[in-house]
């Protein structure tokens, strides 16, 4: 029989002011519901596809349908080479959008449409101001060159020096909204925010919601309080705003949000600092960011073997046209498709794949060699129901901080149906994994389906292992050695780190490309546990991380998005953009791992242990 190791929910290494743990009793109960469910087979059943779209739609303004007309005259003008389709959204206007419409109309075309580069550069220059413009350099209030106690446990000085680069990143990518925006919102697709940013980098102008978590894990580690906080005040006042956070701050992101991890910058904040203020701020927008995810289109009813119903979450984008930063390339993969209400869907399932962080991959493919047969809409995701489950335990300790006690015990409940719900539709016994589920077409929040085993998706991916971030998971000793022997066996880990998928596609998040978020969410998940093989692998995952991102920045002089965990210093390819720079998660995750793991004097750095 399985026994449970207890720990205090807010243990942290780093933390000085942890939050209120759970009583042992909770943990019981929640720890409880981890059952042994019936093995089942490999095979998965996927459910045929419908063709009509019937889901809502959040409109877009006029400037964002006009500059996509300009992005498509600027793929016939300048030709595929290089061409980067969110450049021309991201476009603010020097007048006023009536006048730039009717300058626009004049232009001379031949007999394809198309305008003279030398017409289209002159029209360009004269009507806009550059991409990113509207976000102006921010000079961060807490940046120090070497903040005190900064990562104690690094002692080799080479790797000192080079975390101490990658702390200096945070100048680099520091911004805040021109006040221009405010002024005239209408000549702009950047949206108002109250405080400064922090942008991922490169083609990412903007603040986006998931990578906000890593990059304010890394400020956490280089001491840069204010500025994680105001990212945090942000996106609290995106909800405020829209109901939701926003996939980010564009006015063409508004139709989706992302991951939804803001609770867990909250409590992380507040671990390192004891901001009680900045909780009771957070704790009502992120009561409305629940709703948003349990409620409507996200929401979805199961019915398990035994016969208990649960309510699970899946992502579902308020959209079903064209991407407007990828509108160009979105017709292009739906010309493939017969009719208008085939194309509607395969739009929605574009925004909603988007709205998961994972854009693209075959983990949300019904056919992994057919782009179009996208279908998240379709499947239960496991990483995103981790998420909810600790946005409810979170709530739950932050509540407890205001003395709410009525929210205490609501978010209890919640907390112990969702666990319920993940071990009986997503746990497989056999494989020693979590795995996403298959529902069927069309199902919302008003129906209710009987759990099949072959509808559990048996492909390895690395958001098969992430519940194991969350205490509930890395807690119970039992669980955890079952998932780190069939992580251990799965494929995934490679020379540099882990690897998203074992399908070899086309797609970033696929096989061979390692991302920041997936290595650090396992990494502290089996670092956390007790047991002691598990915190092993952790910290030889972390080293293998540590080691390709310092190989690559030596040699090309900057952080990179994703990694190839094949080769070790070797930088990620795939998808719909050329591999971007930067990069905040990634500068975060490095971050995050020197201060858990630190790095010896004596251990040599780079690939093979070659120090570079």
């Amino acid at each position: 029989m399985c026994m449970a190791s207890f720990h205090s929910r807010s243990s942290n290494s780093n933390g000085n002011h942890p939050a209120s743990s759970f009583s042992l009793l909770l943990l019981f109960l929640l720890l409880a519901s981890v059952s042994a469910s019936e093995t089942v087979p490999k095979a998965m059943s996927k459910p045929a596809t419908g063709n009509f779209d019937r889901g809502p739609v959040v409109p877009t303004n006029p400037l964002v349908t006009f500059l996509e007309r300009v992005q498509e005259t600027a793929l016939a003008t300048f030709g595929q080479k290089d061409f980067d389709p969110k450049l021309y959204v991201d476009l603010s206007l020097k007048s006023n959008l009536s006048t730039t419409v009717t300058a626009f109309h004049k232009l001379p075309r031949n007999a394809t449409g198309s305008v003279s580069i030398p017409d289209f550069k002159e029209f360009m220059h004269e009507y806009f101001d550059g991409a990113g413009n509207d976000l102006v350099y921010a000079e961060p209030p807490d940046f120090v060159p070497e903040p005190d106690g900064f990562l104690p446990k690094v002692k080799n000085p080479q790797v000192r020096a080079w975390a101490l680069e990658v702390h200096a990143l945070w100048k680099n990518l520091s911004r805040r909204v021109s006040c221009s925006v405010s002024e005239r919102p209408e000549f702009h697709t950047l949206l108002p925010l109250p405080g400064p940013v922090v942008i991922p980098g490169s083609r990412f102008r903007e603040v986006y919601y998931w990578d906000s978590y890593w990059v304010i894990r890394g400020l956490l580690a280089s001491k840069m309080y204010k500025t994680a906080k105001a990212i945090v005040t942000n996106l609290i006042y995106l909800i405020d705003t829209y109901g939701y956070v926003l996939n980010g701050a564009r006015a063409y992101y508004t139709n989706r949000s992302q991951p939804p991890l803001l609770s867990a910058m909250v409590y992380d904040i507040y671990n390192r600092t004891g901001d009680s203020d900045l909780v009771k701020k957070a704790l009502p927008a992120l009561l409305k960011e629940h709703q948003f995810w349990n409620s409507g289109i996200h929401k979805v009813n199961v019915q398990d073997n035994r016969g208990r119903n649960h309510t699970l979450s899946r992502y579902y984008a308020m959209w079903n046209k064209p991407r407007p930063e990828s509108s160009t390339t979105d017709k292009v993969h739906a010309s493939k498709l017969l009719n208008a209400s085939e194309k509607e869907q395969f739009y929605r399932e574009l925004a909603s794949v988007a709205e998961s962080g994972w854009d693209f991959s075959t983990r949300w493919m019904r056919n992994t060699s057919d782009f179009t047969t996208l279908a998240i809409t379709s499947i239960l995701p496991v990483d995103l129901n981790i998420f909810i489950l600790k946005m409810e335990l979170d709530i739950v300790s932050m509540a407890q901080i205001v003395g709410d006690n009525k929210t205490v015990e609501s978010f209890l409940k919640s907390a112990q149906a969702r666990k319920e719900a993940i071990d009986s539709v997503f746990w497989n016994e056999e494989n020693g994994q979590w795995l996403d589920y298959w529902i069927s077409n069309g199902t919302g929040s008003q129906e209710c389906q009987r759990w099949k085993a072959s509808n559990q998706n048996n492909n390895a991916f690395a958001s098969n292992f992430v519940p194991i971030w969350i205490d509930l998971f890395n807690s119970d000793t039992c669980i955890v050695e079952k998932v780190r022997k069939s992580f251990q066996s799965s494929g995934l880990l490679g020379a540099a780190g882990i690897a998203t998928s074992l399908t070899r596609s086309e797609e970033q998040w696929d096989f061979p490309n390692g991302w920041a978020p997936l290595q650090h969410m396992i990494v502290e998940g089996l670092g956390k546990s007790g047991s002691q093989e598990a915190k092993s692998m952790a910290q030889d995952i972390a080293m293998r991380w540590i080691n390709t991102n310092y190989v690559a920045y030596k040699e090309t002089g900057a952080m990179h998005e994703k990694y190839n965990v094949e080769k070790c210093g070797d930088i990620g390819g795939g998808g719909e953009y050329i591999p971007q720079t930067g990069f905040g998660w990634s500068n975060g995750v490095v971050l995050a791992f020197l201060e858990e793991f630190g790095w010896p004097a004596d251990l040599k750095i780079g690939c093979n242990g070659v120090l570079l």
